[in-house]
């Protein structure tokens, strides 16, 4: 069996955890061995307040996915979130020693280990640097400069910057929990990993994450990653206004928008009643659902308003050609796709994890909720950049062909010794007998 893989999405309302390891029939998708899911504890607009409750939640969450698969996990790849999460451009260069060489695969990574080094705001650290196009010699600009030639490489990059105190806590988390991160990543990006096509990537998509405190924005334009953002607004606001204007419990008002919220048309005029069970020795309450659609209308085109600016903000709204994918927990509300793309005026459809999950996997990963945990364990064998994935392939390719030639020469090498010994042998041999 292949590596086994365990992705762990620490959310400000749940915890999830996908094991999995790479189809033997599709290399790019994943077989799902188990999941399992926790309600989250000490995290607040996702980021961990309470490590020891946080700690107890992973852990309920992982003994679920090791009983639902069978298997004891010692790594994980986690994800992480925050409107402390910042993502900017920077520029990097390297200066080569010869023209005559080609650029290789080396002096591409020579030039993104060095972003890693510049100086990023007190209390932050780097998490992500991630490259956008190449300059060789101040002329040429390519996505791909390998295999040409060239004494001064640049490239502009996408950086993304984290709090070190968020860092830290997730390692305590999860060590806590029994287990070690092998792989730390914005959990916006684990999500386009899951439900983004390489065709939506390469025509320009906005990937939009919609969880319970949170919006992350992602968008790829040219299969490059060349925007993130942060929105703090998510599902839970959406809670607290149902709360305040139906005058229920926060759990209750959670459940009413579950089970009898939607955003489609029909909601706003159908009078259907509701009946909410009132605190002890008093009456239930009685609540209209055309009046909970106009609260988590009105909510939602709030919401939707921010994206859009974000999106101008970037400057690639004309570029967006698939348009907008919206993923997450709060992807599930009823009639979400049709007025995100009225509000926004972009095609919109809704982002699903089973796009790279082999078939007879778990059905209950279809739901949206689950991307960015199904995209931790997908980055096992899947890279964020298509051009690392070709590098990888190459990098093996010539070491491959590098341990043959070493092969090859030991054995010339043997075989050239064992001539010269014979030799030897044979002309002391004759000396003696004359």
């Amino acid at each position: 069996m292949s590596k086994i893989i365990a992705g762990l999405d620490i959310g400000t309302s749940k915890i999830s955890i996908v094991i999995g390891t790479q189809s033997q029939y599709d290399s790019n998708k994943l077989e799902v061995l188990g999941i399992g899911q926790a309600v989250a504890e000490g995290i607040v607009r996702g980021m961990i307040v309470n490590v020891d409750k946080a700690a107890f939640a992973i852990k309920q969450a992982l003994q679920a996915a090791e009983e639902d698969s069978g298997i004891n996990i010692n790594v994980v790849n986690v994800d992480i979130s925050g409107k402390h999460l910042v993502g900017t451009c920077h520029h990097g260069s390297i200066t080569r020693d010869a023209i005559e060489e080609e650029i290789t695969v080396k002096d591409i990574h020579k030039l993104t280990k060095d972003m890693y080094r510049i100086v990023t705001p007190p209390g932050t650290e780097m998490i992500h640097a991630m490259p956008q196009e190449y300059t060789i010699d101040y002329d040429i600009v390519t996505q791909d400069p390998v295999g040409m030639s060239g004494v001064k490489l640049e490239a502009n990059f996408h950086i993304i910057t984290a709090k070190t105190h968020a860092i830290q806590h997730i390692h305590k988390c999860i060590k806590k929990a029994g287990v070690e991160a092998e792989v730390v990543m914005a959990s916006s990006l684990a999500a386009g990993l899951a439900v983004l096509s390489e065709e939506e990537k390469k025509a320009g998509i906005c990937l939009i994450d919609f969880g319970a405190s949170l919006i992350n924005l992602v968008i790829f334009i040219d299969s490059i990653i060349r925007y993130t953002a942060t929105i703090p607004l998510g599902g839970s606001n959406i809670t607290t206004d149902i709360q305040q204007g139906c005058m229920v419990m926060d759990h209750q008002a959670e459940s009413l928008k579950v089970k009898f919220g939607s955003l489609e048309p029909k909601a706003y005029t159908t009078q259907a009643l509701v009946t909410v069970p009132g605190l002890r020795n008093r009456t239930s309450k009685e609540i209209l659902t055309n009046n909970l659609a106009l609260i988590i209308g009105a909510r939602v085109e709030e919401i939707a308003t921010f994206t859009q600016e974000e999106i101008l903000r970037s400057g690639f709204y004309e570029k967006l050609v698939a348009g907008i994918v919206v993923t997450g927990g709060s992807a599930n509300l009823v009639g979400i796709r049709e007025f995100f793309q009225k509000c926004i005026g972009l095609d919109t459809r809704i982002g699903t994890p089973d796009e790279y999950i082999e078939q007879g996997s778990s059905k209950a990963l279809s739901n949206p909720m689950y991307a960015s945990a199904v995209g931790l364990a997908l980055a096992g064998f899947k890279t964020l950049d298509y051009r690392e994935a070709y590098y990888k392939m190459t990098q093996a390719n010539d070491l491959d062909v590098s341990k043959k030639n070493v092969k090859k020469e030991k054995k010339s090498s043997f075989s050239f010794a064992q001539i010269i010994t014979k030799t030897r042998s044979f002309l002391v041999d004759d000396y003696d007998d004359k």
